[in-house]
């Protein structure tokens, strides 16, 4: 929270430094030369770079629209294949599916010891 509080305090300090110098510039004189707008002026207030960045933008827009589209198909094929690669690898070396593991098994028999099983009455056998 202290640096908060002076960040502002610095921050109005400069502010007032800005105002200050700012409005004391009225009072310093300035040598008024005639001169002639040198051609990058000239450019610059022409109608020239609205129509050029006009044309920029046309063709930026179509071409992130067309680059959109490629990036889609892409991800489209990249997608299937992958999917089909996934199959390939789970259906083993023959072609025939894994056989599933029955975990139904493992969990009557534990060493010859009903561990956690209840009796008829709701008591553990333990």
């Amino acid at each position: 929270m202290l640096q908060f509080i002076f960040a502002n305090i610095f921050l109005l300090a400069i502010g007032a430094i800005l105002y200050l110098t700012v409005r004391s510039l009225p009072r310093i004189g300035e040598e008024r030369m005639a001169r002639s707008p040198g051609l990058l002026e000239r450019w610059v207030t022409s109608d020239v770079p609205h129509k050029i960045d006009l044309t920029v933008s046309s063709y930026a827009g179509k071409f992130f629209r067309k680059l959109k589209v490629v990036l889609m198909r892409m991800d489209n094929y990249l997608t299937t294949r992958l999917k089909k690669m996934g199959s390939e690898k789970n259906d083993g070396l023959n072609g025939q599916a894994k056989p599933k593991i029955d975990f139904s098994e493992l969990g009557s028999t534990s060493g010859g010891k009903d561990i956690g099983k209840k009796n008829g009455d709701g008591e553990s056998k333990d």
